[in-house]
């Protein structure tokens, strides 16, 4: 087997099982999950007719870069969303959902006879897909603190040279799972200047662009690669998806746009890789891309939901609104001493409310701290009623911590 496979790690929600293990909850409250960012919103009802009527579709092999219809699916949604005009024959390819795309693409770019060996970097904390798309390409994690009092900004600028020099791959997240933050044209305009001097592909990680809170949408990597004079999308590739912006997470379909040297490398990967969408749920894809109004909508609705349970949370825990995305990224109180495990599992005890130690969403530094440790992730994917009940238990739960 391959060896490499004994480095991934545990992933954020078995390790979960595990603390829970043993545990019977209170039986007097109904189980509440914030846990899982799994959207529970209502799929809209035209994306579900026109993958049906699309069915027709399974009797013929799918092509890896999809056909032209599709993918002017992609190009016409970045004008519409960014103002932006790429071509669909080379800068944009079809996925099988983020997460696939993301592993796919270390394993097209890293080089790993490299000497000395290669890094893969991401922020920290993180979504793990990036740790293990590193580890089994042959790259070197490296983990770059995110900053609470920047509104948790990546702090790039602590990165040793000599670390950027080895640096062939760089993960970026924004909006950010789990902290909801939005990079800025000028860290993009930073990390660009790096990416310049040293050569690495960026890979920007945008499945929450839709899920915003302020009245200016999220800027996205390849708008700022634009407006800072990089039209050509150097070393720069932007993945989405429809599971969070559509409600369709079952439907395993985003893309992929930048740089379309590396789409034409990533082609090449995903053609031996078997990684082709179905010609129905790419009936579905162009559907969904083509809409507005559900996404509208959508936003609405977890507005809605943060606006009611944000302000109940804010007395208890250091929490405020995100910028973008649908977790609350909270800090627990000083009772707990920044024991995240042990809040997460008194709560899950005592009041049948289920949140993730914000400590399994990140990893040690250099200095022997986890940015993650003493917070609390809570994905307000359910309904705005259960989440506000939700709220109110772990309010409850804090104030009884402090008697």
């Amino acid at each position: 087997m391959n060896p490499l496979l004994s480095r991934l790690q545990p992933y954020p929600f078995e390790r979960l099982k595990q603390l829970f293990a043993g545990v019977t909850p209170n039986p007097e409250f109904p189980a509440i999950s914030l846990g899982i960012g799994e959207p529970k919103h209502a799929t809209p009802g035209f994306i579900k007719d026109a993958l049906s009527a699309s069915l027709g579709a399974l009797a013929a092999y799918p092509a890896t870069a999809g056909d032209l219809t599709l993918r002017t699916a992609f190009t016409d949604w970045l004008k519409t969303r960014y103002s932006l005009a790429l071509d669909p024959a080379t800068q944009v390819l079809p996925v099988n959902g983020s997460r696939e795309a993301l592993f796919s693409l270390a394993q097209t770019v890293v080089d790993p006879t490299a000497s000395p060996q290669p890094v893969v970097m991401s922020p920290n904390p993180f979504y793990q897909i990036y740790e293990g798309a590193a580890l089994l390409s042959g790259a070197e994690p490296y983990y770059v603190a995110s900053v609470p009092a920047r509104n948790f900004a990546v702090a790039w600028d602590s990165v040793p040279e000599a670390v950027w020099a080895r640096t062939q791959l760089v993960f970026v997240c924004s909006p950010g799972n789990p902290t909801g933050a939005v990079m800025s044209l000028d860290e993009w305009k930073r990390l660009f200047d790096l990416s310049d001097r040293h050569g690495f592909v960026i890979a920007a990680d945008e499945c929450y662009s839709e899920i915003y809170f302020r009245d200016e949408p999220p800027l996205s990597g390849l708008e700022a690669s634009v407006t800072l004079g990089r039209p050509d999308f150097r070393n720069l590739i932007a993945l989405t998806s429809l599971s969070k912006r559509s409600n369709v997470p079952g439907l395993r379909s985003g893309f992929v746009a930048g740089d379309a040297a590396i789409i034409k490398k990533f082609l090449l990967y995903r053609t031996y890789h078997g990684s082709a969408m179905s010609g129905a749920v790419a009936a579905a894809s162009i559907a969904a891309w083509g809409d507005e109004s559900h996404v509208v909508d959508n936003r609405a609705q977890y507005r809605a939901k943060f606006a009611a349970v944000t302000p109940l949370l804010e007395p208890v825990l250091d929490v405020r609104l995100p910028d973008a995305s649908f977790y609350l990224w909270a800090g627990i109180p000083q009772v707990w001493a920044g024991d995240d495990e042990a809040f997460a599992r008194a709560l899950y005890a005592q009041y049948n409310v289920t949140v993730l130690p914000g400590s399994y969403l990140a990893r040690e530094t250099a200095h022997g701290a986890n940015p993650g440790r003493g917070r609390i992730r809570m994905a307000l994917v359910a309904e705005t009623t259960e989440c506000v009940e939700a709220a109110q238990r772990i309010v409850r739960f804090c104030r009884d911590a402090r008697r």
